[in-house]
């Protein structure tokens, strides 16, 4: 490098890093790659085919908008392959493939592209995709027994059953063991079903630092603590807590959306106080919500309050006064 060019200062970020956002989501997909092995364990072939069919979509709705828009392809950066796969994993496998394709236009075009693209949207696009197609309530509340083996192609009558959502909304224990929670034995969504595999996952995006920990021992932690302080229907704290955390998609949320760079807090006090949020507003809707799960709507709730955690956690600048803060 020549002395001239140790001092062009270009546009942020100043970065020497090599990590860029193909590897950071490329970590994602591995962490993400277990949870899917497990699907296909207790539900067939159709969850690698349905989380396939959403990831491509995402890929087309992508490429597509920007060479509509006439903008650079974005598609190398992984990101939409990220997104369809969490999209994937927030639908039942017996979802047609149809609602995985208007799940992705609505995740790809309305949330993330609109708004700029990746880094801009200030929502999660899987989990508002998910929360929009609830306008067809119908597909998104049935859920396959395991080792209910839904065809890849065509459709049949899978046999349902209850998730332990469904059982703790009335106070009731569900009619599983924590074991079987733990590991995924039990119906739900693609994605959300095995404790122990989503938190390897977070385990391992924590060791290769494209998460903190901040947010998910937060959002955990409080749903545990709010659930052991008051249980329902008269059972033990300890028990009660225990299904709760391993009930639902609060793992999957806590670990891969919480964690969203685009759309969670920067500074630590933010993020802490983000967790804290999302673990409130779990509990409230599943304490006194019509809806069995509140991870989705909880965390899209905080999205939205993401600019104003981060603007009261900023750090004071150096030698001004407390209370003296002013905009730059």
């Amino acid at each position: 490098m020549s002395e001239e060019n140790m001092y062009i200062v270009s546009s942020s970020p100043h970065s020497s890093a090599q990590d860029g956002t193909g590897s950071i989501m490329l970590d994602v997909i591995i962490a993400l790659t277990p949870a899917l092995i497990v699907s296909v364990f207790f539900f067939g072939m159709r969850a690698l085919t349905l989380t396939l069919v959403s990831a491509a979509a995402c890929i087309a709705f992508e490429w597509i908008y920007r060479r509509l828009m006439k903008k650079t392809s974005s598609v190398h950066d992984l990101s939409a392959v990220v997104t369809g796969i969490l999209l994937a994993y927030n639908l039942p496998v017996n979802a047609p493939y149809w609602i995985c394709i208007v799940g992705a236009a609505f995740a790809i075009i309305i949330v993330k592209q609109l708004y700029g693209g990746i880094g801009k949207n200030f929502m999660n696009p899987a989990l508002t995709a998910r929360a929009f197609l609830f306008s067809w309530p119908a597909i998104m509340n049935t859920f396959p027994a395991v080792f209910t083996k839904t065809p890849v192609f065509g459709s049949a009558d899978a046999v349902t059953a209850a998730t332990p959502l469904a059982a703790l909304k009335t106070g009731a224990l569900p009619d599983f063991s924590l074991v079987e929670l733990f590991l995924g034995k039990h119906g739900g969504s693609l994605g959300e079903t095995s404790a122990l595999i989503l938190l390897l996952g977070g385990v391992y995006l924590v060791l290769r630092r494209v998460i903190s920990p901040r947010i998910p021992l937060c959002y955990i932690g409080t749903v545990a603590v709010i659930t052991f302080i008051f249980p329902r229907g008269g059972n033990a704290p300890l028990t009660w807590m225990l299904y709760n955390l391993l009930s639902g998609g609060l793992m999957l949320g806590a670990i891969f959306m919480a964690t969203d760079y685009s759309t969670s807090p920067i500074t630590k006090t933010g993020k802490t106080l983000f967790g804290i949020g999302c673990g409130l507003l779990t509990v409230f809707i599943r304490y006194f919500g019509s809806y069995y799960e509140g991870v989705s709507y909880a965390i899209l709730i905080m999205n939205a309050c993401v600019w104003l955690l981060d603007k009261s956690a900023r750090p004071r600048r150096y030698g001004l006064p407390r209370g003296k803060e002013k905009e730059v």
